[in-house]
């Protein structure tokens, strides 16, 4: 009984070793690696500043429309007052023409047109309802933005004015994101998406780079440590969780600090969700080094799937108007439930139960993925041991 005991201690003793040994190791590669270096650190630090820069203004101000008023009326006349009097637009010219108009748009003077027909004011005071339309320049949404907020209020306000009684009240009130800016929309979901798409090209040059200067083509050196599955995914993981650990406080916590972007969410809450998505980014990354043969493998097959990524998260584009296989892609990436989640903790102040669905599918990936991690590297020593005995 004691001589087990003392194997059993002495099994756990050198497997501890080893784990130390495979992420002493592993963070002396990252280090050495100057590629590594760039997706770890370099891409983290730098991007989430650029874009917060980028879209620091939140919204655009005094965009230029032209406004076509064949009516010509004391109520479209205010109509156009009203409009120009928004902070986002600037109303430039009246034409009398839409061929004017249009010749505007094509120079770039103006990147929106509204027009009023000729019985604008006559319908409405026999009663009807008045039409105006608003055609705009579709090469930036936030101008197609702009206009549409600032013509449907103006058009609320007055349409309340032609009418003794207020039967419904309205009144329009931004939640969470108070300004209806665009980088406190968009940019926390890129940071979380930076997160994975880093420790893919990362971890996967690392695995290119391994095969590479290895004489039998493997993930794995030729060394005792590197002797059992387990002691391999949890050495390589730790150095992963370590670096990480402080990219996302950088990422996360101190950009959208320094660029006053919404954050309302407990970080207790963020702390927690963020656990298994970091484990399913690193176990997924893991997973796919096995697959990579050169050190640019990676640039060449991930890069492009960042804007992918972004889409079928959900974010940028309504999830139900999403196909459905598309949408089943994403259940598949962590980034999907990923970003649904932290944007709701972060952004509405949503607790784990809020997100309770999107909390566990990133368990589920991190338990997958730490399974397939595992089958890759345990084929590879298989493969090794077998190539070593031959």
């Amino acid at each position: 009984m004691k001589r087990k005991e003392s194997r059993l201690g002495h099994i756990v003793k050198e497997g501890i070793l080893d784990i130390f040994y495979i992420w002493k190791e592993e963070l002396r590669e990252v280090f050495k690696d100057q590629g590594v270096m760039i997706f770890f650190f370099l891409v983290p630090l730098v991007y989430p500043v650029l874009y917060a820069f980028i879209y620091d203004n939140e919204v655009v101000r005094d965009a230029r429309l032209v406004a076509v008023d064949l009516c010509d009326s004391h109520t479209s006349r205010e109509f156009i007052r009203r409009v120009d009097a928004t902070p986002d637009v600037q109303v430039i010219a009246v034409c009398s023409t839409m061929e004017e108009a249009r010749q505007m748009m094509d120079r770039k003077e103006a990147y929106g047109i509204l027009y009023f027909p000729a019985d604008f004011s006559r319908t409405i005071h026999l009663g009807g309802q008045g039409h105006v339309s608003l055609y705009t320049d579709m090469s930036s949404m936030l101008y197609y933005k702009a206009f549409l907020l600032s013509a449907t209020e103006v058009s609320l306000e007055m349409g309340k004015e032609q009418i003794g009684v207020d039967p419904v009240p309205a009144e329009y009130v931004a939640m969470y994101n108070t300004q209806n800016g665009f980088a406190g929309f968009l940019v926390p979901p890129i940071l979380m998406l930076i997160i994975q798409q880093t420790l893919i090209l990362g971890i996967c040059m690392l695995g290119g780079t391994s095969r590479e200067k290895n004489r039998f083509h493997s993930l794995l050196p030729d060394t005792e440590h590197y002797k059992g599955t387990l002691r391999v995914i949890f050495g390589k993981s730790l150095v992963y969780v370590l670096l990480y650990t402080l990219v996302c406080l950088w990422t996360l916590a101190i950009v959208p600090r320094l660029f006053s972007l919404p954050q309302t969410g407990d970080p207790w809450t963020v702390f927690l969700f963020l656990l298994p998505y970091l484990f399913a980014c690193i176990f997924l990354a893991i997973t796919l080094s096995g697959f990579m043969t050169t050190r640019e493998s990676p640039m060449m097959i991930f890069v492009f799937t960042s804007i992918l990524f972004l889409f079928i998260s959900g974010i940028s584009w309504p999830k139900e108007s999403i196909p459905v296989f598309w949408k089943t892609l994403g259940y598949f990436v962590p980034s999907t439930p990923g970003i649904q989640g932290f944007v709701r903790i972060n952004t509405t102040g949503a607790t784990l139960n809020e997100v309770a669905n999107e909390y566990h599918l990133l368990w589920i990936h991190a338990g997958f993925y730490f399974i397939t991690a595992c089958l890759v590297y345990r084929y590879q020593l298989i493969r090794s041991r077998k190539l070593l005995r031959t």
